[in-house]
Formats: structure tokens, sequence, C-alpha cells
């Protein structure tokens, strides 16, 4: 007996009025139906003409069984396509005619734009940001303006297999370079590149609004961008380098319960090049790092706020070394299904947005479940039959439906 699509209740169980409609389709039709968004998507898709000369087999469906690749953790396209094709019988739900076939996937991921889903990720964003703050600062900071982290890391790859991602003599590789919005502990800015491309070039990409914050590693030092962002009212706090030459002008006051803090100055770039880069004074504020016994040297040009939360501001920094975890922990970052250079970026803008999706799921639940087992939950109940809303709730309880289906009678 077929069931309506939208309402994905069979009539017997159908109630006037009844705000809990029993559901009977998947998680995973479900997860699709939040974040489908088919008319923003289905734009999209004729915006990069993504569909051209097609024979068959939509956008839409590729996205889906990219989806499915991360969630339901598969290594390879025979597992995608013969992962959807047992569960034939409900891939109604999820806007798919049939299963694709490998090549058919392998032909797709290789020629469509990844453009397209570096758009719909962001799209999803923000819809998700608009519609509510699903996530909030850990660290309480006084100040009201945006905070940002900006790293990157590498994913190596075999260079047989990958000859286009040359690195080093023997080894292949790509980085994601990430700008970490602290508001919601999502990308706001994501580039992928080969591996040997230096990470201070990529900030030179950023766009960024005046009284906006970023926090970096030393790997980004580059004074003339720096001279830039603070004509842009932008400020910045990263590590100073070990061999840069600079003389004090002016030593700041330590508050009396100074904690780690060892000394705050102002100093001014001594070196030639340096000099010429950024003429004007910056910031030194030091800090023990008890862990490791050494001393922190921090470079901002940051005037106002204390020395202590100039602190707090760079420790806040790991908050991307933990996404960039999550990401390759959770999600098929490290092995891929394609072996083209667009193949490997559809493969990582699908991860992003099925990464955004748990943390959306994440924000609705109420299990407090940490983001890495909802994703493992996720992954291990896709095609039971269950409310997803429900299930978010109290997933030990919600138990899977199973539609009743009655026979209809013929007048004879």
């Amino acid at each position: 007996m077929r069931y309506d699509r939208d309402t994905t209740q069979p009539p017997h169980l159908k109630k006037k009025g009844d705000r809990h409609m029993l559901k009977v389709t998947s998680l995973f039709s479900q997860v699709i139906s939040e974040i489908s968004a088919r008319g923003r998507f289905d734009n999209l898709v004729a915006q990069y003409q993504a569909e051209r000369n097609a024979k068959g087999f939509t956008c839409h469906a590729q996205m889906v069984s990219m989806l499915f690749c991360h969630l339901a953790g598969t290594d390879s396209l025979r597992e995608i396509a013969e992962g959807l094709r047992i569960c034939n019988g409900k891939l109604s739900h999820l806007g798919i005619k049939k299963a694709p076939c490998r090549s058919t996937l392998a032909y797709a991921n290789e020629h469509r734009p990844a453009e397209l889903f570096q758009a719909f990720f962001f799209a999803l964003l923000e819809q998700y940001t608009n519609t509510a703050p699903f996530g909030r600062r850990k660290k309480k900071f006084r100040f009201k303006s945006k905070l940002y982290s900006f790293d990157s890391t590498t994913i190596s790859l075999c260079l047989s297999l990958f000859p286009w991602a040359k690195y080093r003599r023997a080894k292949g590789g790509v980085k994601i370079h990430v700008l970490l919005d602290h508001d919601s502990y999502m990308p706001s800015f994501v580039q992928i590149t080969e591996a040997k491309v230096h990470d201070s070039q990529m900030s030179k990409n950023l766009s960024l609004n005046p009284g906006s914050i970023i926090v970096m590693d030393r790997g980004y030092v580059d004074y003339a961008q720096f001279y830039t962002w603070n004509g842009q009212h932008v400020r910045f706090v990263t590590r100073l380098k070990d061999n840069a030459v600079y003389e004090c002008v002016r030593k700041r006051s330590l508050p009396f319960s100074s904690g780690n803090l060892v000394l705050d100055e102002e100093i001014r770039l001594t070196s030639a090049a340096a000099q010429k880069a950024y003429p004007d004074t910056l910031r030194r504020v030091v800090v023990h790092n008890s862990e490791n016994d050494e001393d922190i040297e921090l470079l901002t040009n940051d005037f106002e706020l204390s020395a202590k939360t100039i602190a707090d501001i760079y420790k806040d920094r790991w908050e991307i070394e933990l996404f960039f975890k999550t990401l390759k922990q959770n999600l098929k970052v490290k092995t891929f299904v394609g072996t083209s250079e667009n193949a490997l970026r559809i493969q990582i803008w699908t991860a992003l947005t099925a990464l955004l999706v748990i943390k959306w799921l994440c924000y609705q639940s109420q299990t407090g479940w940490s983001l890495s087992t909802t994703a493992t939950m996720l992954g291990l109940n896709l095609f039971t039959c269950r409310d997803l809303m429900e299930w978010l709730k109290d997933p030990v309880l919600t138990q899977p439906v199973v539609p009743k289906v009655e026979q209809m009678e013929l007048p004879l």
C-alpha cells in the first residue's frame, strides 16, 4: 500500500487534528527532508548547470548517495551502491527512483561541478543560523565582537592514485583551510588547496568585518597582511615568531592576580623588512604554559582588552583543532571513493554538509550525546522507521514503527 510522501503516515493511523502523527519513513529520509530545501537546491543546480546532458541520475540523487557514504561510513563506491540497493523499498522517500550504479556515481563525482555542493553547504549553514543560534561560545567573553579561528589541516594522499596532488617527492596531499566562527563552531570560509600551498597565502583571501577578532598560529604571520587588517579595524591574535626582532616601547602593568601572565608590553618591529611591512606599534603578551613549562609569546594589535583576555582568546583557538579532529574521525575525509580532484572536493564538501546536519541534530536532541555519539547512533539506525524528533528526545524508548498494511476490499 502506497502512503502519501508528505504525510508519511498510513491512512488507518491518520487522525484529524493529531499533531503527533506517526511517522513510518526512515530516519535517513527524514534527515534528507530536513536539509533538502529542494527549491533552493534545484536553483543551485540550474545556476551551475550541473545536470546538463544528464541521463536520469540527478544531482539530488548524487547528494543523497554521498551523504549516505558519510553517515553510514562506507569506504567505496561499491558499498554506497550496494548499501542503497538493499534498501530499495525505502528509496522513494529519499527522492531516488533506484540505487545508482558505481560507474554512474563515479562519473558524476568526476564531472559535475564541486562548486554546487560548496554553495549548498553555505546555503544550508545560512538557513540553520537564521533559524536558531544552534551553537554558542564555550568560553564566555565580555566583548561582543565576532571571534574567528583560522587554521588548516593536511590530508595525506597516495601519490600514485592522486598524481595531481603532489606534495613531496613520494607523497601527495591536500589542505583544507578553515575560518571557524566561534558563535556556531562551523566554518564561515573554506578553501581546499594542494598541500604545498603555504598557509599565509590564504589569509589574503579572507573578508572580515571591522571589529572582528581573528586568532591563528604563527604559521600565518604576515606583517603586511596584519597591517592591512589593522587599517580595516580588524584585530588579530597570534604567536610571535622565534626569530622576530623588536624593541620595547612601553611596559604595561599586569593585574594584581596575574596568574600565568608574565609580561605585557608594547613593541615595535626593528628589522628592515618587518618595519616596512608594519610600521606601527604592536602588543606582546607573554603567558606561561605550566603543562609544557614554557612561555608563549602572543602578538596582537589590540591595546584595549586585558592581557588575560588576550591569552584566553588564543587558548580558545583550540576549538578549530577539535573541529578538524571531529571531521576526520566521524566522516569520510581520509579515504576517498574517487581519485580525481573534483571527486575529492565533492566528498569534502558533502562531508562538511553531513557534519552540519549532525550538529543541527545535536542541537535538537535532548539526550546530551556528543557529536561523535550522535553520528554513530544515526549511522546504526539510518533505515529504521522512527519519528526523528521523538528519537532525538528519547532514542531508547522510541521503538521502530512497522507500518500496518490493510488489505483493500473490492465491492463485488
